[in-house]
């Protein structure tokens, strides 16, 4: 047997193992379990459900229904099903569906604390991979302050992180990019809430939508340019059809964080027991979210023979940029909140401070590198040397 096959099997072979002896504990648990009543928990994404991320989602769904003797099951809905993608928040929250799934940092229009889950960026997330996110978010107080971005929002929703990814890819480009004034001209998707934002204080034409509608938009030259994630939820979107220059250096989101939305009454009427086991599934997540994106960026990329691919060249042209306003854009926001918002600040302060104002080679004040062209993450690196 290669050694890839017996990869994959283990991998697969591990995680049934893992799922078997979770159901087994509960199993010995006995009649609390049993006497569970059965719940159908529909999940609007802001995707489609052909998306890479939704196979990440499905897994969680398969875990809990396994955890719980299958009381609880999963209807993965796609984006726009019941409610338009911007609305889905609003929606759990009034509970014209039981659950959504998107990224924190879409609601950060709502509140900007939301960047610190969603996406971390420029000024916040500089010099942190997904890994150093995690342990703050598990080990650090993050998970505690999530619980309480819900609460100022007034929103009636529990929250269960799932997945983070990153870092993201700059964008896919018709041309090389030569110039920030090129840059400019351009008509660019970007993320909704505050990382767009930023995008436009820079001077760029920032257009948001959603994941699904990136590909018709460029086939119909509404928008010039586009970034969506990583290499392998990117072409699984198709954006190397049409667009043939993919820049892998990104700032803007080196962390995403995807996480699950669930309207607080249905959470509130489950049993304790269901509620474990979507916690624990939600850990799992986690680790496989970690794990499974490496694997598969590198065998989208290995795959994409036609996509022509610079990871150094050009990006610290649009870097410097977005690193500076986005900094600014965070010190504003924490000087405007509430007293009772700025609790949520200290989130943000907890994170890795912004870099050096005195130069790129020095570090922040409590010790943390600043991301830099010879300092990209390593995650990066390894995608973007796994050429034809």
């Amino acid at each position: 047997m290669s050694m890839n096959k017996w990869f994959n099997l283990s991998r697969g072979g591990f995680r049934q193992a893992l799922v078997a002896g979770a159901v087994g504990a509960c199993l010995v648990a006995g009649p609390v379990a049993a006497a569970d009543k059965p719940v159908k928990i529909r999940v609007q994404s802001v995707i489609p459900t052909s998306a890479d991320e939704v196979v990440m989602l499905k897994r969680f769904g398969d875990d809990v229904t396994a955890l719980t003797g299958g009381t609880v099951t999963f209807e993965i809905l796609p984006a726009g099903a019941v409610v338009a993608v911007n609305e889905t928040l609003d929606a759990v929250d009034k509970g014209l569906i039981e659950a959504g799934f998107a990224w924190t940092h879409y609601w950060s229009g709502k509140h900007p604390a939301a960047m610190l889950f969603g996406s971390p960026s420029a000024g916040a997330g500089v010099g942190m991979d997904n890994f150093a996110w995690l342990s703050w978010f598990q080990s650090g107080g993050g998970a505690e302050l999530y619980n309480q971005l819900w609460k100022e929002m007034k929103v009636n929703i529990h929250g269960l992180m799932l997945q983070p990814v990153g870092p993201e890819a700059l964008g896919w480009f018709k041309e090389p990019i030569k110039d920030m004034d090129a840059f400019r001209k351009l008509r660019f998707r970007t993320p909704p809430g505050i990382p767009g934002q930023i995008y436009k204080d820079i001077g760029i034409a920032s257009v948001a939508m959603g994941g699904g509608d990136i590909l018709p938009a460029l086939e119909k030259g509404v928008i010039d340019a586009a970034e969506w994630c990583c290499p392998k939820p990117d072409m699984n979107f198709g954006f190397q059809k049409v667009l043939k220059h993919y820049y892998l250096q990104g700032l803007h989101q080196n962390i995403v964080n995807a996480d699950i939305y669930i309207n607080g009454d249905v959470w509130k009427k489950i049993s304790d027991g269901q509620r474990k086991a979507m916690e624990v599934a939600a850990n799992a997540s986690l680790m496989q979210a970690v794990s499974y994106p490496d694997l598969e960026n590198g065998r989208a990329l290995k795959d994409d023979r036609a996509t022509r691919r610079d990871p150094a060249q050009h990006a610290g042209r649009v870097f410097q940029g977005v690193q500076s306003r986005g900094t600014r854009s965070f010190e504003e926001e924490a000087a405007t909140r509430t007293p009772s918002s700025r609790r949520s600040g200290t989130a943000r302060r907890r994170l890795p401070t912004s870099p050096s104002r005195s130069g790129p080679a020095q570090r922040s004040q409590r010790g943390h590198w600043p991301l830099t062209p010879k300092n990209w993450p390593r995650k990066v690196s390894r995608w973007a040397h796994q050429r034809p």
